[in-house]
């Protein structure tokens, strides 16, 4: 057995860059960022009401919603109205084009590759930021790569409500229950 190179070895006993590492992460935060106790209470309520509400329709995949309204509940209203309006258009791309893939094209990567491609392509005609196409591409991928025993075209429809009701409560809760922007924020344009 040939010893390792000098580049690669590793001296497993001094570990003082992790040190560092931590340190750095415990004092060096953004009190803007940290959540508070509002916060949290206006994200608890905003996701159990996504979860009734996903309930009240009988959407099979309910946790769908409760995750888009996480995601958010992050940010303020200003900051995610028009990202939300475009997730949703997204969710809607990503659900139809995943339907046409999984109905024509079941099981076929390269097809699912080219999907991916194009979706990306018509968020950039559209204008859709990176964070819609995500929404897109995880719509597909969903709806494409997960076996279900419905028809793909009505897994595509529950998932866009999923994801749907999630946005529409979180900014619902959003818009009724503001949260504080701290001084610094606001000035910031956020």
């Amino acid at each position: 057995m040939r010893p390792c190179p000098k580049q690669l070895e590793i001296d497993v006993a001094n570990f003082g860059w992790v040190r560092k590492i931590v340190l750095v992460k415990l004092w060096k935060w953004q009190p803007e960022n940290l959540p508070s106790v509002k916060h949290s209470a206006r994200t608890a309520i905003a996701v159990t009401a996504s979860f009734m509400v996903a309930r009240l329709f009988r959407l099979p995949e309910a946790y769908w919603a409760v995750i888009a309204t996480l995601v958010v509940m992050q940010s303020t209203l200003g900051a995610t109205l028009i990202i939300s309006v475009e997730r949703i258009a997204a969710t809607a791309l990503g659900a139809l084009v995943g339907a046409l893939l999984a109905t024509y094209f079941a099981g076929n990567v390269f097809a699912f590759a080219t999907a991916v491609f194009a979706i990306g392509i018509v968020c950039i005609a559209l204008r859709m930021e990176k964070t819609a196409y995500r929404y897109a591409g995880i719509t597909l991928a969903i709806i494409v790569l997960i076996p279900r025993s419905n028809p793909a075209w009505i897994v595509a429809l529950h998932r866009f409500f999923e994801v749907s009701v999630g946005i529409v409560v979180a900014l619902a809760l959003a818009a009724l229950w503001p949260e504080h922007q701290p001084e610094a924020a606001k000035q910031s344009g956020e």
